[in-house]
């Protein structure tokens, strides 16, 4: 069975929207060495639609030098939306997903190919992780306040338990902790 896995970056006050406003001074070297490691077991990525129009326009245009350019530009892609058309996902492999997102999810998981990674849309991570599919949560603490931006989770979730099963700080200061559901 595949694994479902998501890794998002997180400032210290727990945001996790826009991480490009926060965490540009944060890379080093361990920090890509992690970031190399996921992607090489990754041969899908599920997306939001707001995700999808977001890097579509971006990596597409970008340097194809840039490892992740070259990874999420060659990677089979899956869109979740319930406004965009099938015409309108032109991203090379790309795909619109057709039904339920959680039942796609499910089949994927139960199919043939590498992990499944979902990526661009802090509500799918959401959802997978409450409907427990999802085996493995990346967070990416830098060290900044980022002062304002939505949180993966809020006031009102269920209580869910998750176990530590790996973390790391680099020399930065970054702590990534990867996380998975505890039954």
């Amino acid at each position: 069975m595949r694994k479902v896995v998501a890794g998002l970056f997180h400032s210290v006050d727990g945001v996790v929207e826009a991480p490009n406003e926060f965490q540009f001074d944060s890379f080093d070297t361990e920090l890509g060495e992690e970031l190399g490691a996921v992607m090489g077991n990754v041969s899908t990525v599920v997306m939001g639609r707001v995700g999808y129009q977001e890097w579509a326009g971006y990596w597409t245009n970008a340097s194809q030098d840039l490892d992740f350019a070259g990874f999420i530009n060659g990677v089979e892609k899956f869109v979740a939306s319930e406004t965009l058309q099938p015409s309108e996902v032109t991203w090379s492999n790309a795909h619109l997903i057709e039904g339920d997102f959680l039942d796609f999810v499910r089949a994927l998981k139960s199919g043939e190919g590498g992990d499944i990674c979902a990526m661009g849309g802090i509500s799918l991570v959401r959802q997978l992780v409450f409907a427990g599919l999802m085996d493995e949560l990346t967070l990416i603490t830098h060290p900044v306040i980022a002062g304002k931006g939505r949180h993966l989770f809020e006031p009102g979730d269920p209580t869910t338990r998750l176990e530590l099963i790996r973390a790391r700080t680099t020399s930065k200061g970054n702590v990534v902790q990867v996380y998975r559901r505890l039954a």
